[in-house]
């Protein structure tokens, strides 16, 4: 693997694997598994894997498709699909300055750094609904569609890189991005199972760090911008 793509594809999983939104949902989900299944705590962390699961599942084929949009994108607008680099690299930059834009001043359901406050509501109805662990692949498939407006972008930044590779020496990065993408919730889910955290307690935390978090993708995804912009990576 080219190394300045392996530095773009970790940065940005990074980046999502810190959001807000994918965190809240997770954590809906572990508390909607708990209150069905009070006295079966495995259940908790059969939930929760599940979730997990359909998120990954979910999130790879979406990379999949973006891909392939991407190459066909480059296939009928050949004259300018050399300019793409460029492009993603604005965008990220521009998406950065979204983040710093929270932290500096948040508000719930920013642009394209948190999910729409329209569509929490929905998203809380599917969440509720669980009650089995397999309930909660289901819903989790859901829930995917529901993230992406806050997750997207990113994604779409890495999609596009990749493009530029074979489809299937793409794959291995896709795969690493999502893997990246779910660590904190596979975290989250076994400290919930064996009791060193609660469902609640990591809510309390994301609401406490959020500005951090926001600050924190804003500088990675700026300085990822930078260095694409002037080939350093």
């Amino acid at each position: 693997m080219p190394n300045t793509t392996l530095i773009q594809i970790i940065s940005l999983a990074f980046v999502n694997a810190i959001n807000p939104c994918a965190l809240a949902a997770l954590v809906m989900v572990l508390i909607a598994v708990l209150l069905g299944n009070e006295e079966k705590r495995h259940k908790v962390l059969l939930g929760g894997f599940y979730f997990i699961l359909a998120v990954f599942v979910g999130y790879f084929i979406y990379g999949l498709i973006i891909i392939q949009l991407f190459k066909s994108f480059a296939i009928f607008m050949s004259s300018i699909s050399h300019y793409l680099r460029y492009v993603l690299a604005i965008l990220s930059i521009l998406i950065g300055i979204l983040n710093i834009k929270d932290y500096i001043h948040y508000k719930p359901g920013g642009i394209a750094t948190e999910m729409p406050l329209k569509l929490r509501p929905r998203m809380k109805l599917i969440i509720k609904s669980i009650s089995s662990p397999k309930g909660a692949f289901i819903a989790g498939i859901f829930v995917t569609l529901f993230l992406l407006p806050c997750t997207i972008a990113p994604y779409v930044i890495a999609s596009g890189n990749l493009s530029a590779l074979a489809f299937i020496k793409a794959i291995p990065y896709l795969l690493l991005y999502n893997l990246i993408f779910i660590l904190p919730m596979i975290a989250i889910t076994l400290a919930v199972y064996f009791g060193i955290s609660s469902a609640e307690k990591v809510s309390e935390w994301r609401d406490r760090n959020i500005k951090i978090i926001h600050l924190i993708a804003g500088l990675i995804l700026i300085g990822l911008g930078i260095g694409i912009l002037t080939k350093i990576i």
